[in-house]
């Protein structure tokens, strides 16, 4: 299987896991899915509607963080895309964001068609305790995962090279596999797109169980 992103549209909404969609394709199996995840101000959007090639697909909210809901897209019949909600924007009231945790880490825990998570981080910040408390839950969920670096067309090629260390060092993990993302300079998405099917290819040697309907 190859995706090539050429024709992406919304399928829906949900705020639980009774709401989850199940895609399947012409042969009856699950779609792979793409969580898509990162803090409420690192360019998610944006980066989505570029990734799709689609202009306005995905919607910016007026105010971020303030949705607690995944958004599920379909992209080429060959996968599922979920848009996880943001987190970490200070002016979400305190309520919303400690719903944000169980939401999802119950989603990253059980979800069965979950292969790959985009973790979008901005290149110009480092880490804090929110961040690296995510990392752990990708590690624990123990799905394949790509770190994407965003906004680098806000630093020089030298500041690139030394926040990328930085941010590793940070998170601890020297190894992990990363890309450099510009939306307004059109960098990254042909190596995202590269990275995501070669990690697919990877991880799905047998069709997915559909464990989550009944």
């Amino acid at each position: 299987m190859k995706c090539d992103f050429k024709k992406t549209h919304f399928v829906k909404t949900a705020v639980n896991k009774k709401g989850y969609p199940h895609l399947k394709d012409s042969a009856g199996n699950l779609l792979p899915e793409i969580a898509v995840a990162g803090r409420s101000n690192v360019g998610k959007s944006s980066l989505l509607n570029h990734l799709f090639a689609a202009k306005n697909l995905v919607k910016t909210s007026s105010t971020p963080g303030k949705t607690q809901a995944l958004n599920f897209f379909n992209v080429d019949d060959h996968l599922s895309f979920v848009d996880l909600p943001g987190y970490g924007f200070a002016q979400v009231p305190l309520e919303v964001r400690k719903k944000w945790g169980p939401l999802i880490e119950s989603y990253l825990k059980e979800r069965e068609s979950l292969q790959l998570i985009l973790f979008l981080f901005d290149i110009r910040r480092l880490p804090n305790e929110e961040d690296r408390k995510f990392l752990e839950w990708v590690a624990h969920s123990q799905k394949s995962m790509i770190l994407v670096l965003t906004k680098t067309d806000k630093v020089t090629k030298n500041q690139q090279t030394s926040h990328t260390q930085a941010i590793l060092s940070a998170f601890d993990a020297e190894n992990i596999q990363y890309v450099h993302y510009s939306v307004p300079k059109n960098v990254g998405r042909k190596e995202l797109i590269f990275m995501i099917n070669d990690a697919l290819h990877e991880n799905l040697t047998n069709p997915i169980p559909d464990k989550d309907v009944p």
